[in-house]
């Protein structure tokens, strides 16, 4: 059985540090257990910023705007963030915070 079809039927259970300055979200794709990173930063001015590693954000056809996920982060609702990230091609495998 795939990793993705693992992770579809028995997420895992993710959790974030209070007050996190950094969030690393370890995906997998659907196209071949292809594994990915997602980063979010707090930029300057204290707001989460998401990167992509080089991927364009698109390739992982999440079905919200990266601004959205961005302030969704801002708001510390995580529960949300990983819900609109997982409705993508991608998984989430695991998360790690600072």
């Amino acid at each position: 059985m795939s990793k993705y079809i693992q992770l579809f039927q028995n997420p895992p259970k993710l959790t974030v540090v209070k007050d996190a300055r950094e969030v690393v979200i370890n995906v997998v794709s659907c196209m071949c257990d292809n594994k990915h990173r997602l980063t979010m930063k707090k930029n300057s001015d204290g707001d989460f910023k998401l990167g992509t590693h080089g991927s364009a954000y698109s390739n992982f056809q999440i079905k919200f705007q990266k601004d959205v996920v961005e302030w969704e982060a801002d708001s510390a609702n995580w529960k949300t963030v990983f819900e609109m990230i997982n409705s993508g091609t991608s998984k989430i495998e695991a998360v790690r915070s600072r």
